[in-house]
């Protein structure tokens, strides 16, 4: 049974965007013509693929079951065509990264301005979310993730600072009214503003030093979802709510400022920095390899050795998502 590539890619568009004008903006299309070609498919498969309503369009298990295996299916074929990018005299076309929102915060701002003006026929798009996900099935065609686990065939590149710190902090008038501590522990006697991943995880406080290492589980009057909402726990710690616990770089300009004071830093447990990863099955889209060349030649300034290495090699019991 043949089905036409177009009506193909505009229903990946619509599954994906979570309806036809979401997908018609994501795809530069309209649609009316996504809704054609997605009844068009239908009809030629003898299936429904959609259940559509007024308010939303919901994957039925025959369009999930498609859906799964078209993806990547697709990314292959786009990666294969892209092959005409390497007669260009510089590559164009669109770059999907999907990246926890603490990359698109404080790793991509350095980065994206200066790639985008170096290569003005790429159309970056990027997906900031705190869940995990198949970059491929996502429709994206690299992440951004820190040194947690993944398959043993992706790809892994270096970007952005090579070492992270977590920090504690809260504002001044908080601690003059609740004291400082001065071991961990006693953050247990205080008010904490935690985070909590898209599983519901919260994940606990680690503190190290000296060889020590300790965690710690405290409570307090806040709770965010990790993600865009973490700027809510600083300003509430900015206001004197309480402590937080979350990357050194997230809160810098506070603590240059002086609205937050560094508590128990030396404790702050440092880290890896991010990778960049993506499918070492597969052609590379020229976009993602003018990316991929680009930071490479910005961390040879700033390291000696060392580009890329297959994740295996940085593995971690811990992961290192956004979260406080």
């Amino acid at each position: 049974m043949k089905a036409d590539l177009s009506d193909l890619n505009a229903f990946v568009a619509v599954a994906r965007a979570g309806g036809f004008r979401e997908g018609a903006r994501a795809s530069r299309g309209s649609a009316s013509g996504l809704s054609e070609a997605v009844r068009r498919l239908e009809t030629q498969l003898g299936v429904r693929l959609l259940n559509r309503t007024t308010r939303s369009v919901v994957l039925t298990e025959a369009g999930q079951g498609l859906l799964g295996r078209l993806g990547p299916a697709l990314a292959e074929v786009e990666a294969a065509l892209d092959v005409v990018n390497g007669f260009r005299d510089q590559p164009a076309g669109s770059l999907r990264l999907n990246v926890p929102v603490s990359a698109s915060k404080l790793v991509l701002p350095a980065i994206v301005p200066r790639f985008l003006a170096a290569y003005p026929g790429i159309r970056l798009e990027v997906m900031a979310e705190d869940s995990f996900v198949d970059v491929l099935a996502a429709g994206c065609d690299a992440g951004i993730r820190y040194d947690e686990r993944l398959e043993q065939d992706m790809i892994a590149v270096p970007i952005g600072p090579r070492v992270q710190r977590f920090a504690t902090a809260a504002s001044p008038a908080y601690l003059d009214r609740h004291g400082r501590p001065e071991h961990p522990s006693e953050l247990l006697g205080h008010a904490c503003l935690r985070g909590q991943f898209a599983s519901g995880a919260i994940m606990a406080w680690e503190f190290e030093h000296s060889g020590e290492i300790v965690r710690v589980d405290p409570t307090g009057p806040l709770l965010v979802r990790a993600g865009a909402a973490v700027d809510l726990a600083v300003h509430a710690a900015v206001a004197g709510t309480g402590i937080i616990y979350l990357f050194e770089d997230w809160l810098r300009p506070y603590l240059d400022s002086g609205a937050l004071e560094p508590v128990l830093e030396s404790w702050w447990p440092s880290f890896s920095g991010p990778f960049l990863y993506y499918p070492g099955r597969r052609l590379v889209p020229a976009p993602l390899r003018a990316f991929i060349d680009f930071i490479k030649a910005t961390a040879s300034r700033l390291r000696p050795t060392g580009h890329s290495s297959t994740l295996s090699d940085f593995q971690s019991s811990a992961s290192r998502q956004a979260s406080i």
